[in-house]
């Protein structure tokens, strides 16, 4: 029995050249305007064009007029006047800007401290229940239903300083002397506060029980066979899986309770002494409060630093957060 070599693959001399490579992929011919348009681009644009002409109109065009106007005197009547950064200098100058500054964060802070975690746990009280579970998520909702006008004066009744109060009648059942509520710098905020969280919290239950459904049953029952309880469930599988949307629902809180008016408004018009007072409402005070004509050149350079910190303060939010919120 003879064996006979196999040829050896012919190479192709160093001067030939070879095969194409693999990853080579033929250049893409750049698109014309003729090409996009007989491609159907005029036709989107054609679409596209009432919207984006009403939303640059309402939308963008206040804003762009807001950023001028705050380097000009005006009273929306008479020929405005450039002064540059005069109205910046004048607000920033403004006592009552460290007292709305420091009122805004207090406010901000309450508001996290109760109105952060309470939707949370009634949340996840809420998943838990097995009957009625629509009645409840009814009932956690309503408040937001109600108007916020309506919502805040009804509960002005509420917090009537007398010993007929509702509020103090209750309290007066466990032998608790009638409380001031809105009448003193003490209390008038926390009032705010508890209002505030009552009529917010719904929309925030709400949105955490559909994030609750999404969180894979086999997770709680891999955690039951480890012999975790119901708080363990909690830390080590709810929250972990709702960490995306505690972050989104934290910033928007944030940007929400520094933007706060329609509470000290109606309440106490930033009163007692001014233990009210909030940005928004200094904004407000400045347009329409004022000297005759309003400051709108004040009002529009307040509000647009407060545009400012709040866009740089969500930046830096989302950077810092970014690896926690996917990780």
């Amino acid at each position: 029995m003879t064996l006979t070599a196999k040829p050896a693959a012919a190479t192709p001399p160093a001067d030939e050249p070879g095969p194409p490579a693999a990853s080579a992929r033929p250049k893409r011919a750049r698109r014309s305007p003729l090409t996009w348009i007989r491609g159907g681009g005029a036709w989107n644009l054609a679409f596209l064009a009432p919207m984006l002409i009403v939303f640059g109109v309402f939308s963008w065009g206040p804003i762009v007029q807001s950023v001028v106007m705050s380097f000009q005197k005006t009273n929306l009547v008479s020929p405005p006047v450039w002064v540059g950064l005069d109205n910046f200098a004048r607000v920033l100058s403004d006592p009552n800007l460290s007292t709305a500054v420091l009122n805004t964060m207090y406010f901000a802070g309450l508001a996290l401290l109760f109105g952060f975690p309470l939707p949370i746990i009634m949340a996840v009280l809420m998943s838990e229940v097995k009957r009625g579970k629509g009645l409840y998520s009814a009932l956690a909702y309503l408040p937001v239903v109600v108007p916020p006008v309506v919502a805040v004066l009804l509960w002005k009744v509420f917090y009537n300083a007398s010993p007929d109060g509702v509020f103090n009648t209750i309290l007066g059942f466990f032998g608790i002397p009638p409380q001031p509520w809105l009448q003193s710098s003490a209390t008038a905020m926390p009032s705010l506060v508890i209002e505030a969280t009552w009529a917010a919290a719904g929309g925030s239950i709400i949105i955490y029980l559909a994030a609750l459904i999404a969180v894979p049953p086999e997770l709680y029952d891999a955690a039951e066979v480890d012999g975790a309880g119901i708080w363990r469930k909690i830390w080590h599988v709810t929250l972990p899986q709702l960490r995306g949307i505690l972050f989104i629902m934290l910033i928007l809180q944030v940007i929400g309770t520094a933007q706060v008016f329609l509470e000290p408004y109606l309440f106490t018009g930033g009163g007692p002494n001014n233990a009210t007072l909030t940005v928004l409402l200094l904004i407000y005070r400045y347009a329409f409060q004022n000297s005759l004509g309003g400051a709108y050149g004040e009002a529009t350079a307040l509000s647009l630093m407060l545009a400012i910190f709040l866009g740089l303060l969500s930046w830096l939010y989302f950077k810092l957060t970014d690896r926690w919120s996917t990780n």
